[in-house]
């Protein structure tokens, strides 16, 4: 039996391409945070993670440039070794002091950055507890581990404290998306906190879909909850409100210096390169001094809930930017339906198993601090005349 067996008996994707409906690894050319280019057409982007609409700041892109300039393309190394620059160090105080914590540590990615965190903490005889919608970085961190790793049901409180009370005397961590990435809904952090105090446990909240989205200054989940000072680590990404690429955790000196020599995904890594260091820290600026764009976020956010819900589309539980679109009609349906919206000029992410369970695949929409009254207006007039051809509203 040859182990490369599976690869040629693999078709599902290719018979999809052949339909012409295949959505997946097709370039995007963007060209303004609000729109973009795909294959040739003008479309409204609905269907990125750039949620305060930094990629094409002015200043964002000068300070890539002056770093590439400064510093070269590559460091050519791992922050252990010869990876690290004086940028680095500033981006890691700037996260701190921005988050309220010690100390704070960036990853070549967000992915890494969960991968490192949850393998460095979690060793034998002791337990990770995770949220079933957890992130997959989480859940291959947890995976790489150790301890032992155990799943609650998406949002179910009373299954984690049974399994909180359970392994009472055990060392534990408990680790949660602060914003679910495919349903938009946020985790309970004012339940979830005093549950970890209660058993002694401690708490990590990814918040890659949270820092510059949820909170009065961008902070995230916990500061829209009122409870950034007791959740003990905050891991995120620079890949979404940052405008640039990498990972960070954020929490107690000691904490982060343990990481920082065990997280083999840190250590084994090459380092962030220059310009995308100068493009997170000089976002992370950009926040602190316009917190209006959170604040435009969320105006749009309402609106476009408010509007495809008067439509009749189903938008699950979500209070965020991300607002999912509720399909439930299969892969080929799924794939049919971004493929109507493709050709009215409408750019969607179409999300099917195993992102979602099966019977639950969904549209999923996201919206930028930037994007325009008229431009959401289309948005919600071409979803309803789609709708109603394919039969969804």
């Amino acid at each position: 039996m040859d182990i490369f067996n599976k690869c040629s008996e693999f078709t599902e994707a290719r018979d999809v391409m052949a339909r012409g409906i295949y959505p997946y690894f097709r370039p995007v050319d963007p060209f303004h945070a609000t729109t973009a280019k795909f294959e040739g057409k003008e479309v409204i982007m609905i269907g990125s993670n750039n949620y305060l609409g930094l990629t094409q700041h002015p200043r964002i892109i000068d300070a890539a440039k002056e770093a590439l300039d400064l510093y070269g393309s590559s460091c050519t190394g791992s922050r252990f070794l010869n990876g690290t620059i004086d940028l680095h160090h500033q981006l890691e105080d700037h996260l701190a002091r921005f988050l309220g914590k010690e100390a704070a540590l960036v990853f070549s990615t967000g992915f890494q950055a969960n991968l490192g965190v949850l393998s460095a903490l979690v060793g034998r005889n002791e337990f990770v507890i995770g949220d079933r919608e957890d992130h997959a970085s989480i859940v291959d961190g947890c995976r790489l581990s150790f301890g032992k790793y155990l799943k609650y049901r998406h949002g179910n409180l009373d299954e984690l404290e049974s399994i909180l009370k359970k392994h009472l005397d055990k060392p534990k961590l408990v680790v949660v998306d602060g914003v679910f990435s495919m349903g938009g809904d946020l985790a309970d952090l004012p339940s979830i906190v005093p549950l970890c105090k209660r058993y002694n446990a401690r708490l990590v909240v990814d918040d890659a879909h949270g820092v510059g989205v949820m909170g009065s200054g961008g902070r995230g989940t916990a500061e829209h909850f009122g409870v950034l000072d007791e959740v003990d680590l905050i891991v995120g990404t620079f890949s979404k409100s940052l405008a640039s690429l990498g990972g960070f955790v954020a929490g107690d000196d000691d904490v982060v210096h343990y990481i920082k020599h065990h997280a083999r995904s840190i250590i084994f890594s090459a380092s962030m390169p220059p310009a995308t260091v100068a493009s997170a820290d000089t976002a992370l600026q950009i926040l602190e001094e316009e917190p209006e764009r959170v604040h435009r976020l969320h105006d749009i956010a309402e609106k476009m809930r408010k509007g495809f819900q008067d439509r009749g589309f189903d938008t699950g539980p979500s209070q965020t930017p991300i607002i999912p679109i509720k399909i439930g009609l299969g892969l080929i349906r799924t794939f049919e339906i971004w493929k109507s919206l493709i050709d009215a000029g409408i750019f969607t992410n179409p999300v099917i198993p195993p992102a979602v369970p099966p019977g639950d695949e969904l549209l999923r929409t996201s919206y930028m601090a930037t994007h325009e009254d008229e431009q959401l207006d289309r948005v919600l007039e071409v979803f309803g005349s789609v709708g109603k051809d394919v039969g969804l509203i």
